[in-house]
């Protein structure tokens, strides 16, 4: 009985903690990009559904943009077709732009709707071409032709307030209407630069990228070197040092791309730990790297 009582203090004050961020975030709406880890590992995947839903039931309006990298992957091997990468980003000509629109807006969208559903939440899915979302261009990068890969003109953000109003989570996949000499085709955008210019369109409170690290760490080698705040003017510095390099640049450009639009506080948190999103909102702690505006 007494270890009982015990828990229950605890529990309580875990409640108590998380009380001022609830009403804090109430009513503000926050962009949350899932891929990685999160979206293969079941327990994670379950625990992120579950973190989405208990954001809407305390009225934080939540808009989850995916990626489906592996998915496509395994789908490009299933039919025979080798993938090729250029400068970080995936080769999309015409075939492999079909089994991306058709994995990431079909499969994996669905596959995420239908976890939400099952939780006693509800979920809408959507792509970018939807409502004509988001309007891409082909991205040119360097002169390398990369096919099918776009880079966004605008974001209409009519729909997703419309999904929100209703109550729903929007879920988005990141395939673009192309627009100009493009118009009509389809186009496969990177899911953190999609989640970064949502959140800016949308006015959002935060931008919360999962990721399979722990965030910006002075030393790779150290895991208690986490930075666990940084300036947006620090960003070029913590590049040309070396500190953020590889795979990192691109995700914190994005968080530097969403703090110039207006986005409030960009956050990029380790998706491998169960309810890493709860933790980073409620929690005086947090968790990961948050990357804000000094003003």
């Amino acid at each position: 009985m007494k270890d009982s009582v015990i828990n229950t203090n605890d529990s309580a004050e875990v409640l108590i903690h998380a009380l001022p961020y609830i009403q804090q975030y109430r009513g503000k709406t926050m962009v949350v990009k899932y891929g990685g880890n999160a979206m293969i590992n079941g327990d994670i995947k379950a625990a992120v559904i579950q973190d989405v839903i208990l954001m809407g039931c305390v009225g934080i309006r939540t808009v989850l943009v995916h990626g489906g990298g592996p998915e496509i992957e395994a789908m490009l091997n299933a039919v025979g077709k080798e993938s090729r990468f250029v400068q970080g980003l995936r080769y999309t000509d015409a075939e492999t732009m079909e089994i991306v629109q058709m994995v990431l807006c079909g499969k994996v969208n669905k596959d995420i709707v239908s976890l939400i559903q099952q939780s006693g939440g509800q979920a809408l899915g959507l792509c970018g071409i939807d409502g004509a979302m988001l309007k891409a261009r082909r991205l040119c990068s360097a002169g390398e032709d990369l096919g099918f890969v776009g880079e966004i003109e605008a974001v209409d953000t009519s729909m997703l307030n419309a999904v929100l109003d209703s109550g729903a989570i929007p879920v988005v996949s990141s395939v673009a209407l192309g627009v100009g000499e493009a118009a009509g085709h389809a186009f496969n955008i990177n899911a953190d630069i999609a989640a970064a210019q949502i959140a800016a369109a949308m006015g959002a409170e935060k931008l919360i990228l999962m990721t399979d690290v722990q965030g910006l760490l002075r030393d790779v080698r150290d895991p208690d070197s986490l930075i666990k705040a940084v300036d947006r003017t620090e960003l070029e510095g913590l590049k040309k040092y070396g500190i953020v390099n590889k795979g990192m640049i691109p995700k914190v450009d994005c968080c530097g791309l969403a703090l110039d639009g207006g986005v409030r506080k960009a956050h990029i948190i380790d998706g491998r730990l169960p309810h890493a999103i709860l933790i980073e909102l409620f929690t005086d702690e947090g968790i990961g790297t948050m990357i804000v505006n000094r003003e």
